[in-house]
């Protein structure tokens, strides 16, 4: 059982910590939240939490008068914010993820937070086996591990974070380039990827894949002539929470459909624009 000393009034300015939150059992001690873990986590959208600003323009008054006696954030985050929040006395946290072992960590870090370690625990098991068992049947596909280009940005080019590549290799594909890193138009159209993936923070579904395949000139990679470019939701892919899971489903049907069926969240391409001189892949 939870002991008195344990932090019970939780502000999160971060989506993957209302979900870690959700996951083990302590949402009831959520008292303020951004609109984005809303998206993620509808129970807390019912009218009884202060719906805050994300990390990005934290309102240290607003956040303060919730009351809460910790602040959960991740990179970026405001540091004048952050300064704030301490010297009004109320205990922060601060996460940077970066690959799946590190959200483990963090899982196990808010679990410790609210004394519920074991079922932070469960969670983290659950995880690591839901990802083994796509990973050994992604390794029982009999083609050739196909090559993904997945973005979490198109203006820059943005690949998607190292947790991204992790599950892409879990679910049977090859991450062509640098997870997390910028990337040129014309590079990804050299490396001819077989599947193209955008999940763009922020943008739900709505990325226009027929948009972007024309203006940058990737009618002629072997994803576009195939028609195996997808939209992933962001928050599947972007929040580092057990809500990978779901993202890693969709990875999975887009890497290898023989193996995978459909699921919710993933939006195929439903024509690829006419190719233009001088834009096909070599």
């Amino acid at each position: 059982m939870p002991s008195a000393h344990t932090p019970r009034r939780i502000a999160c300015l971060q989506p993957s910590a209302t979900v870690i939150l959700d996951a083990i059992g302590e949402l009831g001690r959520v008292v303020a939240c951004t609109r984005y873990c809303a998206e993620v986590v509808p129970g807390v959208a019912d009218g009884s939490r202060a719906i805050l600003a994300d990390s990005w323009t934290a309102d240290t008054a607003q956040i303060v008068a919730a009351k809460p006696d910790l602040v959960i954030a991740a990179v970026p985050y405001q540091e004048k914010a952050v300064s704030d929040i301490l010297r009004a006395g109320v205990r922060f946290l601060g996460l940077a993820p970066k690959t799946l072992a590190d959200i483990y960590t963090d899982i196990a870090t808010i679990s410790g937070a609210v004394a519920v370690a074991d079922r932070g625990e469960e969670v983290i098991a659950a995880m690591q086996r839901d990802i083994g068992q796509i990973h050994a049947r992604a390794r029982t596909a009999s083609s050739a591990r196909p090559r993904v280009w997945c973005e979490e940005w198109g203006k820059p080019l943005i690949a998607s974070q190292k947790w991204v590549a992790e599950l892409v290799e879990a679910a049977g594909g090859d991450f062509v380039v640098t997870a997390g890193t910028h990337a040129s138009a014309e590079d990804v159209r050299r490396l001819d990827p077989e599947v193209i993936i955008a999940a763009w923070c922020g943008a739900g579904e709505r990325v226009p894949l027929e948009k972007i395949i024309s203006e940058r000139g990737w009618q002629g990679t072997t994803a576009a002539r195939s028609g195996r470019v997808f939209c992933i939701r962001d928050e599947f892919l972007n929040t580092p929470a057990p809500t990978l899971l779901r993202g890693l489903e969709a990875l999975a049907f887009a890497i290898h459909p023989e193996l995978f069926p459909s699921t919710k969240g993933i939006r195929q391409i439903t024509g690829v624009p006419a190719s233009t001189a001088g834009n096909s892949a070599p």
